[in-house]
């Protein structure tokens, strides 16, 4: 208390002075206003030493300000320290637990964080659900921060490869991150003899084996990184991380792990009959937020002195019931003087037995949140409508909002970054074009399978993959698409941040959705203003796991059985050993409601009773004239069509076939450019006899009608289909040239 009378007392004094050098300020300044007022013109000389003097007080009124600051935030930071619950504990904030109070009458040592220190935070991360909870957490911490900050993940594949797209298409400057496989963690990567590392830890925990990675972070992470933030992927951050970043300066010589005492008596052992927890000190400590010394652990012999913790633990409790956290308990109950106890707001625990309303009177004592409980958002708690109102923000907040500069801290953005900006500096904003020509470079963020996706690849060399993109106005399409088409789907979707939490809720809510586990879908989040349907394609199809594509759009119902269908026609044309492209033909109804036809006799009827129609044949005929529909109502062998301008079928070719050209934006051309450069490749083009697939009506796309509206829209659209023709040109030379007569004498 007498540190904390001290730092008040001088911030007093402090705001005496600055209100006495505002008053003088403000005194001179007047004089200054009413000589001018008076017109009495002073001499230049004696003008200019007077505005040297205002200048001179105008810095000192900015100094005692500055130091008015600083007082006032190392008084918040002594104040928490002595003020904040502590759970019973009765030492102060950075004493040892273990109840002796030292005869201290200085001040706690203060550690300030330079605004351009980097920051690491690490974070062990598995699977879909965890790479799609992390997302919320990162935002959160981007939000309030002004730090640079390393991201280390400790992954599986399916987290590594998630994250590493999301963070590379993020693009947020001054982050840099890092990742380290887990598989190595598991079992260890020492010779036969030596032991695993944590694999042979039982393990009750919802989290399995992950949960007990953090075992190895001073093995896991790099030998030169002194110290780290360690978190759970359900945590939310309400304040700067270099706040808690900060509290590693009031460590003692001997703490080396800076903990928030466990908020519910799990560790008391008194929750249900016969309920025996692993030892722990008192209430024991929640591993959900971290601080770690690591050179001081690896200097203690961390590795050594849990697995031994363990060991011994173990032959009478037989595994773990709260994975590291046990452990780390039991390790802190031989060694109270190791732990550094973090005041409580640092790890508001919401677990189903949680007592963490004690540790918060305003909604500003709050720094992080913890969603301990399986239940997550559902937990009870009688503020947890604000808690999830306040994880909810972070959830649908716009990510592109976060890719801003630090001023003041001189970062070095990637090489993509840099090249980006070279291309949009190069960019002429007279160009009557500019808007699409910057759409086809806008870096948008994407997070592959957003869902569950457990589509394991068979050696089967004939699988094919259903290929598709939309936006929210289509998800109506998907338990149709599904019902119709058993194999695999890979689906890319543009959506904003909120509408893929509404997705999500829509998917997790239906029965046909959430029993497929071979649908992968691929959120691209919104930015500009017009439709990147060929990246979104490109999405599609660069995460495919089968040696075949069907490329279609999501309006299409696919024929009953056409999976098997392309899969068989496949193998029977030998398509591994050729270079070919297979036409589905293309229908259309016009009626919302229809009897889906179950077979090629039943279409043909529909058709000529008037039911059916061959695609878009009243609106844009030549777009599917060449698959000869009279020849394909007979025929019963797959037979070659030639390309003809704007032909643009719906087609199932080899997974390294081109990718889509993306400076195709919005409506138009994007499907007819992809066909043109197949032929140019020397794709045969093979209609399938028995195979087909239903257009389905719906209301207008928003690009279409921009396209129908706006002769600006399509004369930049005549631009870059000259532009494409002179691309195809390069790549192909004199067969390239075809395509272009063939425009031209239309």
């Amino acid at each position: 208390m007498l540190c904390s009378w001290r730092v008040k007392l001088k911030l007093l004094l402090t705001t005496v002075t600055l209100a006495v050098l505002l008053s003088w300020l403000y005194l001179f300044v007047g004089s200054l206003e009413y000589g001018r007022f008076l017109l009495l013109p002073p001499c230049l000389g004696e003008q200019a030493s007077r505005e040297v003097e205002q200048e001179a007080l105008a810095s000192r009124v900015r100094r005692v300000e500055e130091e008015n600051q600083q007082l006032r935030l190392q008084l918040s930071q002594v104040e928490g320290s002595n003020g904040s619950p502590q759970w019973g504990a009765s030492a102060e904030d950075g004493d040892p637990p273990g109840g002796e109070r030292s005869n201290r009458t200085a001040c706690p040592k203060q550690w300030m964080v330079h605004k351009c220190e980097l920051l690491h935070v690490a974070i062990v991360c598995a699977g879909h659900n965890a790479s799609r909870d992390v997302v919320t957490l990162v935002k959160s911490i981007l939000f309030h921060r002004k730090n640079p900050l390393h991201f280390h993940f400790i992954t599986d594949s399916v987290a590594h490869q998630i994250l590493q797209t999301l963070f590379q298409s993020w693009m947020v400057p001054s982050i840099h991150v890092s990742f380290y496989n887990a598989e190595d963690l598991k079992a260890g990567t020492c010779p036969p003899l030596c032991l695993p590392e944590v694999s042979w830890i039982p393990n009750k925990h919802y989290s399995g084996i992950y949960g007990l990675m953090k075992l190895t972070l001073t093995k896991a992470l790099p030998s030169n990184l002194s110290k780290v933030i360690v978190l759970d992927t359900d945590i939310t951050f309400a304040t700067d991380i270099a706040e808690l970043w900060a509290v590693f300066g009031k460590f003692s010589d001997k703490q080396v792990i800076g903990l928030v005492e466990n908020q519910s008596d799990w560790y008391l052992g008194n929750l249900w009959k016969n309920h025996r927890p692993w030892p722990a000190l008192g209430r024991g400590f929640n591993t959900g937020v971290i601080l770690l010394l690591l050179d001081h652990l690896r200097r203690l012999g961390w590795e050594q002195m849990w697995r031994l913790t363990a060991e011994r633990e173990l032959m009478s409790m037989l595994s773990t019931s709260l994975a590291d956290q046990d452990i780390i308990n039991a390790v802190i109950k031989q060694d109270p003087a190791l732990v550094y106890r973090l005041p409580c707001f640092w790890n508001v625990q919401l677990s189903d037995h949680t007592r963490s309303e004690q540790c918060y009177t305003e909604v500003s004592d709050l720094k992080v949140i913890h969603w301990n409980s399986p239940k997550k958002l559902r937990v009870k708690n009688k503020h947890v409508e604000f808690f999830r109102n306040l994880y909810l923000t972070f959830l649908e907040y716009d990510g592109n909002l976060l890719r801003r500069e630090l001023f003041g801290c001189a970062s070095l953005p990637s090489p993509p970054s840099n090249q980006l900006q070279q291309a949009l500096e190069e960019l002429d904003e007279d160009d009557p074009c500019y808007d699409f020509r910057r759409q086809h470079l806008t870096q948008h963020r994407i997070h592959l399978f957003f869902l569950q996706y457990e589509f394991l690849a068979l050696p089967d060399p004939t699988d094919v993959t259903l290929v598709a993109q939309l936006s929210m106005d289509r998800l109506q399409m998907l338990e149709a698409i599904c019902k119709h088409w058993a194999g695999p789907i890979s689906l890319a979707l543009y959506m904003s941040d909120a509408e893929a939490q509404q997705f999500l809720r829509y998917a997790q809510a239906s029965e046909v959705l959430s029993a497929r586990r071979n649908v992968a879908y691929h959120i691209v989040y919104k930015e500009g203003q017009f439709y990147p349907i060929n990246l979104l394609r490109n999405v599609a199809l660069a995460n495919t796991q089968t040696p075949y594509v069907f490329l279609t759009d999501i309006d299409f119902l696919p024929m009953y059985g056409l999976y098997d269908y392309l899969r068989n026609s496949i193998q029977q044309l030998e398509l591994p050993q050729r270079k070919a492209a297979l036409i589905v033909p293309a229908f259309e109804t016009l009626h919302y409601r229809l009897t889906f036809p179950k077979s090629k006799a039943e279409l043909l009827s529909m058709l000529d009773m008037g039911s059916l129609y061959t695609f878009r044949y009243h609106v844009w005929p030549k777009g599917h004239a060449p698959t000869d529909y009279a020849k394909w109502r007979t025929a019963t062998m797959p037979y070659r069509v030639a390309w003809q301008p704007d032909f643009e079928p719906y087609v199932v070719v080899r997974q390294d076939c081109p990718k889509y050209d993306q400076r195709f934006v919005g409506f138009g051309w994007n499907k007819v450019s992809h066909i043109m450069e197949l032929d140019a490749q020397e794709y045969e083009l093979l209609v399938l006899p028995n195979a087909f697939m239903i257009h389905m009506p719906h209301a207008p796309s928003f690009d279409i009608s921009k396209f129908r509206l706006s002769a600006g829209y399509r004369g930049c659209l005549q631009t870059l289909r000259e532009e494409f023709h002179q691309d195809l040109s390069r790549r192909y030379g004199a067969a390239a040239l075809k395509y272009l007569t063939a425009e031209r004498s239309l």
